[in-house]
C-alpha cells in the first residue's frame, strides 16, 4: 500500500494537489490534521481513498484527533501532534506508540519533516504546505507484509 502523507496544509490545497500529482501511483492519501477542509476537497476531487485526523486547528471537523490503522498486516497510528507536545520532542509519542504496538507513526504539528526510527518503529512527519513556510514538504510511504519504507519529498 503506497501513501501519500500530507500535513499541516492550512488552506493550501493547490499544493496538495500538486503534491499528489508529483507522486508516483499512490493507493490513499493521509492528512494529518490543520487542513481538514483541505482533506475533504481532495477527497471530493481526487479518484483516491482519503483518510484524515483532525488537527488543533481544525475547529469544526468530524475527523477524530487520533486514528489506530492496520494496513498489510501493521499497525498505523495517525496523530496531529500536538496532543504529545511533539515541537519539543517526540518521547511522549513515543510510549503511546510502543503501548499500542505501532509498526509507523504518521504525525504532523511541527512542521518539521522528520523520518527517525525508535525501537523498530518508524515515525514520519511530512511536513508542511503552510504558504508562509520556506520548506513545503511531503512523505510517500510504503507499507508493505515485509517491511516498511518512506521518503521525503520537498515541493516548490
Amino acid at each position: 500500500m503506497k501513501m501519500l502523507v500530507i500535513s499541516d496544509t492550512h488552506g493550501n490545497y493547490t499544493l496538495a494537489m500538486k503534491a499528489h500529482s508529483q507522486s508516483e501511483q499512490i493507493d490513499i492519501i493521509a492528512h494529518l490534521g490543520d487542513g481538514f477542509s483541505d482533506a475533504e476537497l481532495m477527497r471530493e476531487l481526487l479518484d483516491e481513498q482519503v483518510i484524515s485526523v483532525a488537527g488543533n486547528c481544525d475547529f469544526c471537523s468530524s475527523a477524530p484527533r487520533e486514528l489506530l490503522w492496520e494496513c498489510e498486516g501493521k499497525r498505523i497510528l495517525l496523530t496531529h501532534g500536538d496532543a504529545y507536545g511533539v515541537k519539543t520532542g517526540l518521547d511522549t509519542l513515543k510510549r503511546r506508540a510502543r503501548e499500542i504496538g505501532a509498526d509507523l507513526v504518521l504525525f504532523g504539528h511541527s512542521h518539521l519533516a522528520t523520518q527517525e526510527l525508535y525501537s523498530d518503529i518508524l515515525f514520519i512527519n511530512p511536513g508542511t504546505m503552510m504558504n508562509a513556510s520556506l520548506q513545503k514538504s511531503y512523505a510517500i510511504v510504503d507499507v508493505l507484509p515485509d517491511g516498511i519504507t518512506a521518503s521525503l519529498h520537498t515541493i516548490s
